[in-house]
């Protein structure tokens, strides 16, 4: 899993990279013929992960219940996300990601609830949620660079 873990983090870390020199109000701009933006991806990112890794696995999640309500699957963007809270989702990125690889190690995660996902995969172990991460990182860093390049083109 050590694998999996280092994709997320380089995901993750070009991400922030990637996101840096967009203002505050870009982040939160949802752009023509889009339906969220990337303040919202980026805070979806750890909610997700936080869900699917810890709650299924019948643990305490480390971000906040409210938090990962707002920003689960099946919501959009619903507010303002300010500098603050930005700079907190960005942190979150690593470091949520590192104490989950810690609590991975130290065998957290050993009960887990299955469930299947919207494209079919059986999710029955919290290795095959790590693996399944990895896309779901992939798929909204595609959104990710095209809300900004719509942005940047507007």
């Amino acid at each position: 899993m050590q694998k999996q873990f280092e994709v997320v983090r380089k995901l993750r870390t070009w991400l922030i990279d990637f996101t840096n020199d967009l203002s505050i109000e870009e982040l939160n701009e949802v752009p023509k013929g889009f339906n969220n933006n990337i303040a919202w991806n980026l805070a979806h990112l750890v909610s997700t992960q936080q869900n699917l890794t810890y709650r299924l696995s019948g643990q305490p999640a480390l971000a906040d219940d409210d938090f990962i309500e707002r920003f689960k699957p099946g919501t959009k963007p619903e507010g303002f996300i300010n500098q603050e809270e930005m700079a907190a989702i960005k942190t979150q990125l690593l470091t949520l990601i590192d104490r989950t690889e810690e609590d991975y190690d130290k065998g957290l995660f050993a009960s887990y609830k299955p469930f299947q996902n919207r494209y079919g995969i059986e999710v029955t172990k919290v290795e095959d949620v790590i693996t399944m991460i990895c896309m779901h990182e992939g798929l909204h860093t595609g959104y990710i660079m095209a809300l900004k390049r719509a942005l940047r083109n507007k």
